[in-house]
């Protein structure tokens, strides 16, 4: 059984690898003829493809959100990961925003509180998974049905479930606001058309 050893191996001058030294004079015919290094990258490419390889992975185009320049191939990690003007939701109000404003948004939204119906306390929202972990609030329930239970005096009864700031309630709100800015603004404007007229 004859064992290979690294003396039977030689590197191709044109694309550097190591190849069988018996193998090597039609390799290279082969390799030099069919295959050119991509200046960009290095990598051995066939010649017949080395624009489309250009043009499919090195070509510089811009971003669609941001129309930063970048390189083709990682335009996908930059839209994903990178990029200022990606969509991210808020870890708060799940509301979706460009990444250059979520902290921002996330520092106010963060500062809105909710109770807890453990400790009938409220929270901040940004604290609320610590609370929730160390909260041992138990609500009373030994003082009988509510009917009968006069709250302290110069505090208000507790008033069903706070108000929950679901996703699509927040999609409403601001549909309806925008509705209501477009609205305006036309009412602006024809206010404006009509003054010029006269």
């Amino acid at each position: 059984m004859a064992v290979v050893s690294d003396d039977t191996t030689r590197i191709c001058s044109h694309c550097e690898r190591s190849i069988p030294s018996s193998n090597i004079d039609l390799h290279y015919a082969h390799c030099s003829r069919n295959l050119e290094k991509c200046k960009v990258c290095g990598d051995m490419v066939p010649k017949r493809h080395a624009e489309e390889h250009f043009l499919n992975t090195h070509a510089p185009v811009s971003c669609s959100l941001c129309s930063e320049m970048m390189e083709r191939d990682i335009l996908a990690v930059h839209r994903g990961e990178n990029c200022p003007q990606r969509i991210v939701t808020c870890e708060f109000c799940e509301f979706p925003l460009p990444a250059i404003d979520l902290a921002e948004h996330q520092e106010v939204c963060g500062s809105r509180t909710e109770l807890c119906h453990l400790c009938n306390r409220y929270i901040r929202l940004r604290e609320r998974y610590n609370h929730d972990r160390r909260c041992e609030g138990i609500p009373d329930h030994s003082a009988g049905p509510s009917s009968n239970v006069r709250p302290p005096q110069g505090e208000r009864p507790p008033q069903g479930r706070p108000n929950e700031f679901s996703p699509r309630r927040i999609l409403f709100t601001i549909a309806i606001t925008g509705i209501a800015v477009l609205l305006g603004s036309l009412f602006f404007q024809k206010k404006m058309e009509n003054n010029q007229v006269h």
